[in-house]
């Protein structure tokens, strides 16, 4: 399993990060990224202690830990200014917090966030074609997740990245020791989703895809 998409107590989650990659590796976790919540608020203190902390624990761990942000919430005219600044803190994986359908999340988001060039656009709920298509030109991936709530829509994401041939990949948004997950049941949270079985290793491969663009990048 890689999961671009968790949260430490840096935010909102329940664990440090060394017990939140431990749960992760103990389940057979191949790479993890630490995206907690941040806007202009929190920005500059929040990724450069998931930074420390990975470091200080890298070589330690069979897993791959991967700093990030999630950007939640913010005005979308914020978010270009966001991403730069998170990428140049040191957050190798930038995700925004989509426009899922039970959270107010401002309309605009999701196109802010294709726009700006982050990695990837998290429970993006009803979204558009013509947002579709442009996360396709961007080579943003669309997020299917586990997370209760935000998957509702997992199914539209599905159904219509597919169709129009925009990347996917699978996240947990991980924010207790039980949101994690196995690589069978991330299986079985994509079939959930109406895709088919010969599709699902190739949006697990997106995954691996993100990580090696984020590595050149940086």
């Amino acid at each position: 399993m890689i999961d671009l998409h968790t949260h430490s107590f840096f935010s909102d989650g329940e664990l440090i990060p060394s017990e939140l990659i431990r749960r992760a590796e103990a389940i057979g976790y191949q790479a993890i990224a630490i995206t907690d919540h941040i806007d202009a608020s929190n920005i500059d203190s929040v990724i450069p202690k998931i930074v420390q902390a990975i470091n200080k624990i890298k070589d330690y761990i069979s897993v791959y830990a991967i700093p990030g942000a999630e950007i939640t919430h913010a005005p979308p005219q914020t978010i270009p200014e966001l991403v730069k600044e998170a990428r140049r803190l040191g957050a190798r994986i930038v995700v925004v917090h989509g426009e899922t359908i039970v959270e107010p999340v401002a309309q605009g988001t999701n196109r802010a966030a294709i726009e700006a060039g982050a990695d990837i656009l998290a429970h993006p709920g009803l979204i558009t074609s013509e947002d579709l298509l442009f996360a396709k030109e961007k080579g943003i991936a669309l997020e299917i997740t586990s997370r209760k709530g935000h998957s509702l829509t997992n199914g539209h994401v599905a159904k219509e990245a597919l169709r129009l041939g925009a990347m996917l990949c699978i996240n947990t948004d991980s924010h207790s020791p039980s949101d994690l997950i196995t690589k069978a049941f991330a299986t079985r949270v994509l079939s959930g989703a109406g895709i088919e079985d010969a599709l699902i290793d190739s949006i697990f491969q997106n995954s691996k895809l993100l990580i090696e663009k984020a590595l050149r990048r940086n």
